[in-house]
């Protein structure tokens, strides 16, 4: 049976269970080895699906053709995108990612394997704030904080703003169905960031899990990890990327890609768009790719008529 972009209209419902933000990964060409190194290291982990560059890919990239474009996979039970995207955009630890392990053996196993070959920010040892912690970026440059604690999301992405975590975090959860605010603590007197800035925050967007902090005078945010937001119809896409949009950086505009007032960026496509890349017609899925390729913000009609020629 050939794949279809589903268009029909779709109310906005609460997530049951799907994840339809998804972060995502720019490598240089080292996608495959990183992705199969993190689907080792943890339960409920798999590869889900491989997109290759076509000509238009490859010609508006400068990759191969035929070599791995993009990797669908899960680790802990989490859904993530890695790209091979070329030496464009540099990984760094603005977005990190917060690994909550069940018991010393497993803290300690994973902390040995991520630390090899990377940057230990922080040792893994006893802290005010966690009876085990550390954090790292490991050989491949993606940030990791590891910490002992018991939480239904297994790794959940931590956003570090320069004093905007507050407002962002309430600008997100606008946005979002079935999102809520959690938990907000800020710096006291004395302490080692700014008085009144976001120490630690717990949040949610479309039943995913996040975390925010303030404090964040060194790294600013990348293009390198974005969040894909998957869309059910052309009416939810326009809602997200319009407000999504407003206040961020227009130069970032392109094939779906856009970057928020605060620099966060994200990718707001079709939720059937990976599908219809990875799969075996490869004449369709080359329209389909050209299309997107002369798109800011992305029209699933044209896409749908590209796809049915």
């Amino acid at each position: 049976m050939e794949t279809q972009i589903k268009t029909e209209p779709v109310e906005k419902v609460k997530n049951a269970g799907i994840q339809r933000i998804v972060p995502f990964l720019w490598f240089d060409n080292q996608a495959e080895e990183a992705i199969g190194f993190y689907t080792s290291l943890f339960k409920n982990s798999k590869v889900k699906a491989v997109t290759r560059y076509n000509e238009a890919g490859s010609h508006a990239s400068g990759m191969p053709k035929d070599s791995v474009m993009t990797v669908n996979f899960l680790i802990g039970g989490k859904e993530f995108v890695a790209l091979n995207g070329g030496p464009v955009f540099k990984i760094n630890p603005a977005i990190t990612f917060m690994i909550n392990c069940d018991s010393h053996d497993e803290i300690n196993e994973l902390w040995k394997k991520l630390s090899a070959g990377g940057t230990v920010m922080m040792e893994l040892d006893t802290y005010p704030f966690s009876q085990k912690f550390g954090w790292l970026s490991d050989k491949y440059v993606v940030s990791w904080q590891l910490n002992m604690g018991n939480h239904s999301q297994k790794i959940t992405p931590l956003l570090w703003f320069n004093g905007k975590a507050k407002e962002a975090i309430h600008f997100y959860t606008s946005l979002f169905e079935d999102s809520d605010i959690s938990y907000i603590e800020y710096f006291g007197a004395g302490e080692s960031g700014p008085q009144g800035a976001v120490k630690h925050a717990t949040f949610s967007l479309d039943g995913e899990a996040f975390m925010a902090m303030d404090n964040n005078d060194k790294f600013p945010f990348t293009t390198a990890i974005s969040f894909v937001m998957n869309c059910r119809t052309q009416e939810e896409l326009d809602y997200f990327w319009e407000k999504l949009s407003e206040g961020g950086d227009e130069r970032a505009q392109q094939c779906g890609w856009l970057q928020d007032k605060y620099g966060v960026s994200w990718q707001i496509v079709p939720a059937m768009l990976g599908e219809i890349l990875s799969g075996n017609d490869l004449v369709r899925s080359g329209r389909v790719m050209q299309a997107i390729l002369q798109m800011k913000k992305i029209d699933i009609k044209t896409l749908q008529k590209a796809y049915e020629l």
